[in-house]
This record gives structure tokens, sequence and C-alpha cells, in this order.
């Protein structure tokens, strides 16, 4: 089993567009995939809706198996691209560690696993970590700054403008592979490539034992 987690520094930057896009240029992976959310205080992990029952654990964290094929999920685009199975997965902020046993449940036998979440990285040492960072725009998670360093690689909104993040410095990527994108698309031939090249490289060199999520927490 090959892991790639999909990261970004913000909303809205194309995190979902990247991870569709990958299940559709490499199809031959036969992905699940997952998308993890974390909600705040007052926000049910069931339904992520409005909740008054933030101080008990009966709601804090939600494991569901897409079935729609309609497209208009993040998870249901999974589906469309390809995905053989699409999963969402909701915690309350600070609580994804107590999910994460569930999500090793439900990816065992899965035979590639494609992840959109940056938290997940404090708790998993995924085959490929790529972050999408857009210059345009000013914000940044802190747990996209944390992972920074950690990324494989980045796909970077091609921008004239200077990067409006005030507190990130691009020194800290010095050396890893930048794939400059002009969405559409989001996943170019090239990041398609490099992908393909590092998890066949990586499958090659693993040994059974080393294999499966349980060796990656």
């Amino acid at each position: 089993m090959a892991i790639i987690v999909i990261g970004g520094h913000s909303r809205s930057v194309g995190k979902t567009s990247v991870v569709a896009g990958l299940i559709a240029a490499l199809p031959e992976f036969n992905w699940t995939a997952l998308k993890i959310t974390q909600f705040g205080h007052g926000i049910c992990s069931a339904d992520g809706k409005p909740c008054d029952c933030d101080t008990g654990d009966d709601h804090f964290r939600a494991l569901s198996d897409e079935k729609d094929l309609s497209g208009e999920s993040d998870t249901s685009r999974f589906l469309v691209a390809g995905a053989k199975r699409s999963l969402w997965v909701r915690t309350r902020q600070g609580r994804l560690a107590e999910a994460m046993p569930d999500i090793e449940r439900k990816i065992a036998g899965a035979e590639n696993v494609i992840m959109e979440s940056n938290s997940v990285i404090r708790f998993l040492h995924p085959d490929l970590y790529l972050t999408v960072l857009d210059a345009d725009t000013e914000d940044f998670k802190d747990s996209a700054r944390e992972f920074l360093g950690r990324a494989d690689a980045v796909i970077l909104h091609q921008s004239e403008a200077r990067a409006k993040w005030k507190t990130v410095s691009m020194d800290e990527l010095a050396g890893k592979p930048i794939f400059k994108i002009q969405p559409p698309p989001y996943v170019t031939e090239e990041i398609a490539a490099f992908v393909r090249e590092r998890l066949l490289a990586g499958i090659a060199g693993k040994s059974p034992a080393a294999d499966g999520i349980a060796n990656r927490l």
C-alpha cells in the first residue's frame, strides 16, 4: 500500500482538485480517497452542522463512505474522478489522534490511499506529501506551516506578485521540486509523472512487513 497526503496552506487553494486530478491521472493505483475535516467549537462531527453536544464524547468523530456520484461534494468528486472508495472523516478540532485507529480499520486492505489533510502528517508517515500553495491567498494555516518542511514537493499557483503571507519563507522549501500550475488543470502531466515515479520506486523497495498503515503511525 502506498499512501499520499495532499495538504495546502488555506481553504480554496485547490487541495480537493489536486486529489481528484491525481486519481483521474493515475487510475492504475486503484485509489481509496479520504478527506479529513476538523470542526471547531459548536459543530457536530457527525454531520458538520451546529450542535450542542460539544461537551460530550458522542459526536467528536465520524467516518462515512461516500455513495453519491453527483460530484457536488468533495468526496463525491473523488468517486467521479475514479476512486474505488471515498471516505469523509470528521473530527473535533484537536482530536484527530483518536480517530486514527478508525481510519486504519477503514482503509485496511486498500491498494493505495490518497488523503486530503495537513494535520494527519502529525500521526502518519506517508510515501509522499505534497502541499498546495497560492501566493495570492494570505491565510496560512498553522498545520500547513508546521509541516511545510516535510513536504516532498510543492504545487504552486503561478503568480507574478510576491507572496501575500508574511510569516512563512519559501526558504524552507529550498531544494524541493516545485510544480507551477495555472488552474485549470491542477494536475499537470509533469506532476502526475513525478507522483507515479516516486510511488513505483517506493512500492518496489518495500518489503511485505513494511507495508500497511499500521507501520506508518
